[in-house]
């Protein structure tokens, strides 16, 4: 599509849906790269057990938590700070900088109190000031 519309196509890049394919979203960033318009912060447990069992390509109900091989997760409920920091400096690396939208399909949290635990754990990931010159270059 980049080669028959160019700059015109763009990414809404969420990583939940790479998790659970077992994609790495840090080299999924690298490879999109200037293509990434905006990001949604939510994050997906994998949980092995049932996996290895019913697959990825699970069809279970999103109700039915406990034997699915994946649900969605408020931020850091799936992965923890590590992987998220990776991911918004591979972002800034690439050149993004724009906006993160937390998106909230957490069945197991509230929505407020989804929202009230991503808003802190994105606080210690994301990087949101411009970058420094490198004096040390």
């Amino acid at each position: 599509m980049r080669d028959a519309l160019g700059e015109t196509v763009g990414c809404n890049f969420d990583a939940s849906h790479l998790f659970w394919q077992a994609i790495n979203p840090s080299d999924a960033i690298r490879r999109l790269g200037g293509m990434i318009r905006h990001m949604h912060a939510k994050d997906t447990r994998i949980y092995p057990q049932n996996c290895s069992v019913f697959g990825v390509l699970d069809t279970k109900p999103y109700s039915d938590e406990a034997n699915r091989s994946w649900i969605f997760r408020t931020i850091g409920y799936g992965h923890d700070a590590d992987v998220w920091k990776d991911i918004f400096s591979t972002l800034r690396m690439v050149g993004f900088d724009g906006v993160v939208s937390i998106e909230h399909e957490d069945s197991l949290l509230a929505g407020e109190e989804g929202l009230v635990k991503a808003i802190a754990f994105l606080k210690d990931c994301l990087i949101d000031r411009p970058r420094g010159k490198m004096w040390w270059a």
